[in-house]
């Protein structure tokens, strides 16, 4: 094959669970030329990717009126049919991203097991032996139907030099060295059932401290920067708050860099398990069999609730679904993990 086009759009977790079909693809296809069509909060990610060729921009936002639609179908088909692709691949499986791999000139489409919004009509479903299993292993089945081989699963992944030296001045900034040991809080997510209480993250900040290791938080957004702070408030001592303080490539280099990230099924923590960092998981409306941390499903902790696994965005029970794991089974993993 000469000629690959990956599209995989969001979010940005799912793009990372997405990111080894790159590597599998140049491992069997060394000289291919793979194109990945991703929106906007993803963009950087795929440009740590050393595997991927170029990368189509696509933004949504510009389509939802009928003057954007007009202006922007047709720039953005001439940069997708620039190329004749030996194969597609649909990892999105929605309408959205049916739409674009319908633009792909190509003798094969294939997507993902479950796709939705009629996906299926354009490219063809890959029902995998993976196709119950976590979602890394469903996006690889895939894949594998183009014929890549998969002998050892990657998440390819290269910070470059001049932002790995900006973090290390944004940790100094903040009062912190990143030689010393410290573990990461990804405090936030877009489904209000993935965050962990702030009272939580407040009580492990200051044990953390008593076993010298040092709690940093990451996030960005006004969610995450008005948690951050009512943890902070929390805290005999305050952890150290980089809440909107760094970009995805500098995040990358926190996360490679840390003992341990901590947080609910959210984008930063998959990133986490990617690149290697030992990490917990905190999971409710999600169950760890599909969503739980790459490589460490051992790591992951479920909600003590019958009505775990609903994958609503909000419970419809109005309860506060994490609020049930304790801080003490969370610091009980972490000495499984750390040897403290």
């Amino acid at each position: 094959m000469k000629n690959i086009l990956v599209v995989k759009l969001s979010a940005i977790g799912d793009v990372i669970h997405a990111l080894p079909v790159a590597h599998a693809i140049k491992e069997t296809y060394p000289d291919a030329h793979l194109t990945w069509v991703v929106e906007p909060p993803a963009y950087d990610l795929l440009t740590m990717n050393p595997y991927i060729d170029e990368i189509i921009v696509f933004e949504k936002k510009k389509f939802k009126s009928l003057g954007g639609f007009l202006a922007n179908y047709g720039p953005l088909k001439r940069k997708i049919q620039q190329r004749r692709y030996d194969a597609v691949l649909d990892l999105q499986g929605l309408f959205k991203s049916a739409a674009i791999a319908r633009l792909g000139q190509a003798p094969v489409k294939l997507g993902m097991c479950n796709m939705r919004e009629f996906s299926d009509k354009i490219s063809k479903p890959v029902i995998g032996p993976n196709a119950e299993g976590h979602i890394v292993e469903r996006y690889l089945d895939v894949a594998r139907a183009i014929g890549c081989r998969v002998d050892k699963v990657v998440f390819p992944l290269e910070v470059p030099e001049r932002e790995a030296d900006l973090t290390r001045r944004i940790f100094s900034q903040a009062g912190a060295n990143m030689e010393n040991p410290y573990v990461v809080f990804a405090i936030g997510a877009n489904w209000p059932n993935k965050r962990w209480p702030v009272e939580n993250f407040a009580a492990l900040s200051d044990w953390l401290y008593d076993q010298r290791l040092i709690p940093v938080i990451v996030g960005g957004g006004v969610v995450d920067e008005q948690r951050a702070a009512e943890i902070c408030a929390k805290t005999e001592i305050p952890p150290i708050n980089l809440v909107g303080s760094t970009n995805f490539k500098q995040l990358t280099y926190i996360l490679q860099n840390a003992q341990l990230v901590i947080g609910g099924d959210t984008g930063p923590v998959h990133l986490s398990a990617g690149v290697g960092t030992k990490t917990i998981m905190l999971m409710g409306p999600t169950d760890a069999n599909r969503n739980g941390p790459y490589g460490q499903l051992a790591n992951a902790i479920e909600v003590d609730r019958s009505c775990k696994y609903c994958w609503k965005r909000a419970c419809p029970k109005k309860l506060d679904c994490l609020a049930n794991i304790q801080v003490n089974q969370v610091e009980e993993k972490i000495k499984e993990l750390l040897t403290i």
